[in-house]
């Protein structure tokens, strides 16, 4: 199994009326995302947002918290962030984990619509094992990755779906982000 790794993603996303947006970045959502990838042990979390102001405010809230007066107020935050990275697109992602991993890393993205093709969680297990390529799973803020995100990855995880119907199935970016993340690196009861 390669390095795995997880990006956010705030474009190509969709709104509610499933058009084609750019999100806007939450700092919940950068400090829990990371949190999530520090537990499982994954090798780097990434934000992608093309817009320079965005990105500017997850570099401050990085330096906050690793260089400026959060580092000594949250130590453990501090250790959290220091290995979120923030890029203007999916491609410059691809390149980043490529340049570092010396290998072209699978995509495997997730959304809360069923897809065509989608697989399991023990179906994603099972592919893992059999390579040594670098994994990204993308996840999708506002209303879910847009599809062309989904076209272009190698692998569509099938959606986070409660046992009984509820007629609802739209978790937090970072709920659905803990929730995958564990059902792909947790312990498994026997």
């Amino acid at each position: 199994m390669g390095n795995v790794y997880l990006a956010l993603i705030h474009h190509p996303v969709l709104n509610r009326e499933g058009a084609v947006v750019t999100s806007s970045v939450t700092s919940l959502d950068l400090h829990d995302l990371a949190r999530v990838g520090r537990t499982y042990g994954v090798s780097g979390v990434f934000v992608v947002h093309p817009s320079a102001p965005q990105r500017a405010f997850v570099e401050r809230v990085i330096g906050h918290f690793t260089k400026g007066p959060g580092r000594t107020l949250h130590p453990q935050r501090s250790e959290t962030l220091e290995f979120l990275e923030v890029l203007p697109s999916l491609d410059a992602l691809i390149e980043e984990v490529e340049r570092t991993e010396s290998k072209r890393p699978r995509c495997v993205a997730t959304t809360a619509r069923r897809a065509p093709g989608a697989v399991g969680y023990e179906a994603l297990r099972g592919e893992m094992r059999e390579t040594d390529a670098p994994l990204v799973i993308l996840f999708g803020t506002s209303w879910g990755l847009a599809d062309e995100v989904l076209e272009l990855s190698d692998t569509v995880l099938r959606p986070v779906e409660a046992e009984a119907d509820t007629g609802f199935n739209h978790l937090s970016v970072r709920g659905a982000a803990a929730i995958v993340v564990d059902r792909i690196f947790g312990k498994r009861e026997v």
